[in-house]
C-alpha cells in the first residue's frame, strides 16, 4: 500500500491543501455568487459600451467635434488602465464584500454630472472618473469568483465573466438603444447608474468569501520542482513571444476599441440605417465575438490535449484569423452594400476577439509560474495602448474626410492593414516554447 505523499510540494499535497472539501451547499451558493457576479460585470461592461451608444446624439447636444468624441473615448481607457494597478492595495484596505460595493457605486455616482451639467469638460472629468473606477473590477470579481471556485474548475467561471461584454452588446445596448430613442441620451447614463446601485443590494446581503484560495496560492511551486528559478523582468519582458503578441494585442486591442466607441455611428452615419437601428446592430458583433471566443478556446484546448503544437494552436491560427481580419476591413470599400459591410466588420471583429486568451496563454507559457501574474499584468497594461491610440485617431480622421463614410472606411482598412502586418510578424518570430526554454535555460 503506497504511503501518503510527504512532499508539501507534490501535486497531491498541493491539491488537499488548496482545495478543500466543498460544504454540502457549496457548489449552489458557489455557482448563485458566480452568477450575481456576472451580472455586475455586465453592468461594467454596458457602462462602457453605452458612450459608443450615445456618441452620436452627445456630438450634436453639445456641439462636439469627432475628434473630441475620439479623445473621450482615449482618456477613458488610459484612466481604465491606471484604475488597474489599483486592485491589490483597494482590496488590502477593505474587505472584498466591500471594495466591489464601493467601486460598484462610483461607477453611478462619476457619471451622473453629465446629467445635470451636459459640457464637454463635464463628459471628460466623468469619462476618466468613470474608467479610473472600472479599472480595478476585473481583478477583484475574478478574486472573487475564484474564491467559491477550485483551480481546476476556474476556466468555465472565468469565461462566463469574460462573455459579460459580448452579452452586454447583446441584451442590455439593445434595450439601451429603445430607452435612447424614447427618452434621451440622459436616461441611458440614469438607467445605468441606478443598475450599479441596485445591483449593491443582493450582493451586500448574499456575498461571504468561498472556501477556496483565490490569491496567495504557491504558484511557484511547478517551477521549484523543476529546478526554474525566477528569470530578471529584462529578460521575460524582452523575448520575441512577448513583443511579437504585445505588437498583435495593440493593433487587436485598437479595433475592439474603434468598435465599442464609434460603431452605432458607423452605422448610422456611414452606412445610413436609422439610430434606433444602429444601436440594436451594435449587438452583432458580439454574437459573432462570443461565438469565435468560446468556441476557439474549446477547440485550442482539445488541440493542445491532442498534442498539436502550442506554437501552431496559440500563435499560428490565431494570427492567421487577424490577418483574414486585416483582408476583410481592408476590403470594405468593393463590397457594395452595407449589409456585407456589417458582415464584414462583424467577422472581422470575432476574428480579433478570439485572439486575447490564446496570446495571454502563449504570454503565460514563457515564463516562470511565479512571474505569470506580473508577466501578464505588464502585458495587459502594454495592450491598453491601443485603446488610448484608436478612438481618438479615428476622430481626427473622421474630422478630416471628406463625407463620415470615406472616415470611417479609411479607418477600419488602416486598422485592417496595421493588424495584418503585426499578425504576420507574430506568425514568423512568436515561439513560446523556444523562449521558455532560453529563460530557463
Amino acid at each position: 500500500m503506497p504511503e501518503a505523499p510527504s512532499n508539501p510540494t507534490s501535486p497531491a499535497a498541493r491539491t488537499s491543501v488548496t482545495t478543500p472539501p466543498p460544504l454540502p451547499d457549496s457548489r449552489r451558493v458557489a455557482w448563485s455568487l458566480t452568477g450575481l457576479i456576472v451580472v455586475l460585470y455586465i453592468l461594467n461592461a454596458s457602462d462602457k459600451a453605452v458612450f459608443g451608444l450615445i456618441a452620436q446624439p452627445l456630438r450634436e447636444d453639445l456641439g462636439l467635434s469627432s475628434a473630441e468624441i475620439g479623445f473621450t473615448g482615449s482618456v477613458f481607457f488610459l484612466a481604465y488602465a491606471l484604475g488597474g494597478f489599483f486592485a491589490g492595495p483597494l482590496n488590502r484596505m477593505v474587505s472584498l464584500r466591500w471594495s466591489i460595493a464601493i467601486i460598484a457605486i462610483a461607477w453611478g455616482a462619476v457619471m451622473l454630472p453629465l446629467i445635470l451639467w451636459a459640457t464637454f469638460a463635464v463628459l471628460l472629468l466623468s469619462r476618466m472618473a468613470l474608467g479610473f473606477t472600472e479599472g480595478p473590477t476585473l481583478a477583484l470579481i475574478y478574486t472573487a469568483a475564484y474564491s467559491w471556485h477550485p483551480p481546476e474548475r476556474r476556466g468555465l467561471p472565468g469565461a462566463l465573466i469574460t462573455s459579460g461584454t459580448a452579452i452586454a452588446k447583446m441584451a442590455v445596448v439593445p434595450v439601451l438603444a429603445i430607452v435612447l430613442a424614447a427618452y434621451g441620451w440622459r436616461a441611458t447614463i440614469l438607467v445605468l447608474a441606478v443598475a450599479s446601485v441596485v445591483w449593491c443590494v443582493p450582493w451586500l446581503a448574499a456575498w461571504r468569501p468561498g472556501p477556496h484560495l483565490a490569491v496567495g496560492e504557491r504558484t511557484s511551486t511547478v517551477d521549484e520542482v523543476a529546478g526554474v528559478g525566477a528569470v530578471p523582468w529584462r529578460r521575460v519582458l524582452t523575448t520575441r513571444t512577448f513583443i511579437g503578441c504585445a505588437f498583435v494585442a495593440i493593433s487587436a486591442y485598437i479595433l475592439i476599441t474603434v468598435v465599442l466607441t464609434w460603431l452605432p455611428s458607423y452605422f448610422e452615419k456611414g452606412l445610413g440605417y436609422s439610430r434606433l437601428q444602429s444601436g440594436t446592430m451594435f449587438a452583432i458583433p458580439s454574437v459573432v465575438g462570443l461565438v469565435a471566443l468560446v468556441g476557439g478556446s474549446l477547440l485550442s484546448d482539445r488541440a493542445v490535449a491532442r498534442g498539436v503544437s502550442i506554437r501552431i494552436v496559440r500563435v499560428v491560427l490565431p494570427c492567421l484569423g487577424v490577418v483574414l481580419s486585416g483582408v476583410l476591413l481592408m476590403g470594405l470599400p468593393w463590397l457594395g452594400s452595407a449589409p456585407l459591410a456589417v458582415a464584414a466588420v462583424s467577422l472581422a471583429y470575432g476574428l480579433v476577439l478570439a485572439i486575447f486568451p490564446l496570446v495571454n496563454t502563449a504570454i503565460v507559457e514563457t515564463c516562470p509560474a511565479a512571474q505569470i501574474p506580473g508577466t501578464l499584468g505588464a502585458f495587459l497594461a502594454i495592450q491598453s495602448l491601443g485603446g488610448v491610440i484608436g478612438p481618438w485617431a479615428t476622430g481626427f480622421l473622421l474630422d478630416a474626410s471628406a463625407t463620415p463614410a470615406d472616415g470611417y472606411t479609411t479607418t477600419f482598412q488602416l486598422i485592417g492593414m496595421l493588424s495584418a502586418i503585426c499578425a504576420a510578424a507574430a506568425i514568423i518570430v512568436v515561439d513560446p516554447v523556444r523562449d521558455r526554454e532560453k529563460l530557463s535555460g
